[in-house]
């Protein structure tokens, strides 16, 4: 069972889907109004399987024209992406961190990351180098191999999602294109001196999308999706422990200690996020005032919701709105 503990869609302008090609287009109007055709179902990021290639510790795919199997939706998969950009420009998603980028881009994610395939809205050539690996190869060898530890330390910093630039993309995505032809332990050998360069490298940006990784739970647990179900359904208003407690079937303290375990937040940490994600997509919608968006999303106390929305997206709701639209025009 995959738990979705803090999720927030941060969607781009209207979608037009169809089986060969994902393309992004305004809606007329003053103001953006781009989600809303877009289904529900985009906003809850979907896990993505991850098969890696045959006989080999890591994924590696390249595009030279757009990819059919684009991922044109909110998603995220326990394994570490790096994503190579070669030209073309366009805006990222990763986490709550919304940007633009020109001329190229290499992006390194950490594991369980939701974000939007960069393929989604880009202009210009699309090629694109895609490598993906589980956190374990590096976490696993780091153990026993102590030359890994630069390394380590870049998995970790790439919870919070890194763009690099200048010579090091230059260097990363030329090893990048050579190792298309490679044998997979010819490919494990350079994947291990693209990411000593990229530890070393001062050329990076730290998108800060850390808030925003996704919590993956195996065991069936029904109790936390009947929680999770109804906050879902009853964010806008008040929700007390005594009341969720009953929902699980728990004393309070004893569902506060459980929800804790399972979230590492507590109750009322998680129905804030919740209430922020809401009024993000309510936001990007266009059509409300902040006040009303508050009010709609379960907050009765104008100045708690500016509050506990600059805590999760480190920007006023305001400023929030301005940027969006403003990446966008």
């Amino acid at each position: 069972m995959v738990y979705l503990v803090y999720t927030c869609a941060i969607l781009p302008t209207h979608v037009n889907i169809d089986h060969n090609q994902v393309k992004m287009e305004h809606v007329g109007g003053s103001k953006p109004n781009y989600m809303r055709e877009y289904s529900k179902q985009h906003l809850i990021p979907r896990i993505e399987n991850v098969d890696m290639d045959l006989g080999s510790s890591m994924k590696y795919l390249r595009f030279t024209k757009r990819n059919p199997d684009a991922k044109a939706y909110w998603h995220y998969h326990p394994e570490v992406e790096l994503v190579y950009i070669k030209e073309g420009f366009g805006n990222r998603y990763v986490g709550n961190h919304i940007s633009k980028f020109e001329d190229g881009d290499l992006i390194f994610m950490g594991p369980n990351v939701p974000h939007f395939g960069f393929e989604f809205g880009i202009h210009g050539v699309n090629e694109q180098i895609v490598v993906q690996f589980k956190e374990n190869l590096v976490k696993t060898s780091f153990a026993i191999m102590p030359e890994l530890t630069a390394i380590n330390d870049l998995v970790e910093r790439s919870k919070s999602g890194l763009s690099f630039y200048g010579e090091t993309r230059s260097l990363v995505g030329a090893e990048l294109e050579l190792m298309e032809g490679k044998s997979a332990f010819d490919r494990l050998m350079s994947m291990l001196r693209i990411l000593q360069i990229l530890a070393q490298s001062e050329e990076y940006e730290l998108l800060n999308a850390s808030g925003l990784t996704l919590v993956i739970q195996n065991q069936d647990d029904d109790r936390m999706n009947q929680i999770i179900n109804y906050v879902k359904h009853n964010y806008e208003n008040d929700i007390s422990l005594d009341e969720i407690s009953a929902v699980a079937n728990m004393t309070v303290p004893a569902f506060c200690r459980y929800f804790k375990k399972y979230t590492k937040k507590t109750f009322t940490q998680f129905v804030n996020e919740f209430r922020i994600r809401q009024a993000i997509r309510l936001i990007s919608m266009g059509n409300r005032s902040i006040s009303e968006i508050a009010d709609a999303v379960g907050f009765n106390n104008f100045s708690h919701f500016n509050k506990q929305f600059k805590r999760v997206t480190g920007q006023s709701p305001s400023n929030y709105k301005k940027s969006m639209y403003q990446l966008i025009e």
